[in-house]
């Protein structure tokens, strides 16, 4: 069975893994973590032109917006609260 395309900022749960570098989805941005190495072999060609296919993927939707900001705000995370500790 072949592998669900990666679709970019279609949902917040698919990854792709290329070489040691994973592409993590996210619907408002995508993350690359991880390293890559792109030898001078087949298996070097392989994995650069799996990162240029989800690159240019990536590249298409955003160029597709019509009102791209100039930059993504980003959530604030949760502050956290000190309630009492029930066991003490």
């Amino acid at each position: 069975m072949a592998a669900e395309p990666f679709k970019p900022f279609t949902d917040d749960a698919a990854a792709l893994t290329i070489g040691g570098m994973t592409v993590e989805n996210g619907t408002d941005r995508i993350s690359l973590s991880g390293s890559l190495d792109l030898a001078r072999d087949r298996q070097g060609l392989d994995h650069a032109k799996a990162l240029r296919s989800t690159l240019d993927g990536v590249i298409a939707v955003l160029e597709a917006e019509r009102r791209l900001p100039a930059r993504a705000t980003v959530a604030k995370p949760a502050v956290a609260t000190r309630k009492p500790n029930p066991f003490a």
